[in-house]
């Protein structure tokens, strides 16, 4: 007669146990994201300085371990390159449209086992449609097709603006011009 009040003290130990522990469950205290405000698809180009491309270039490297040569990147990965740029943003994917703005910023390759770099850069947009800056930040896992940075922050049309850019690399040229497409959705909209 103990054993089965035992028993049934176990089981019911268990049953309660499981009970707390799905009330528990490690993705309930997450929030359920708003309605995005608003969502833009930008494209930037960006046209790397090789020494022979002043011209055109949209980009330098500032800072480079390989000897200090700016127009050759560093080994396979460019592990501690730094490039600054001003890459014109367009509606489409053809460098040759109307720019509505510019991509200033930077970039710095940051593994030394794999491609992958770390975005600061602010979106200065200038259009009938849309006038102010869009700012992003974040991690850039190259090799990943779509990558998400932050949207930290943002002025005129893009007052105090949050949110999530997801960037793909749509188009690339050796060490010389990428072309990034950017969705930007925004949660936070004044």
């Amino acid at each position: 007669m103990k054993a089965i009040r035992v028993l049934q003290l176990c089981f019911l130990w268990l049953l309660v146990s499981a009970i707390l522990l799905k009330s528990a469950d490690c993705h309930s205290w997450k929030k359920k994201l708003p309605k995005p405000c608003k969502n833009l698809v930008l494209y930037f180009h960006d046209i790397i300085y090789n020494g022979k491309n002043a011209e055109n270039a949209t980009s330098a490297l500032v800072a480079a371990p390989e000897g200090a040569n700016l127009t050759i990147m560093t080994g396979n990965n460019h592990f501690g390159n730094l490039a600054v740029f001003d890459d014109p943003i367009t509606l489409d994917n053809n460098l040759h449209s109307p720019p509505v703005g510019r991509a200033q910023g930077f970039y710095f390759y940051d593994m030394k086992n794999t491609f992958s770099a770390w975005l600061g850069f602010t979106f200065v947009l200038n259009s009938t449609d849309h006038k102010g800056t869009i700012t992003f930040n974040g991690a850039d896992p190259i090799l990943t097709k779509y990558r998400d940075i932050s949207v930290v922050g943002g002025t005129g049309d893009f007052l105090m603006a949050r949110g999530i850019a997801t960037i793909s690399t749509d188009s690339y040229e050796g060490d010389v011009y990428f072309r990034l497409r950017v969705n930007i959705t925004l949660y936070k909209c004044y």
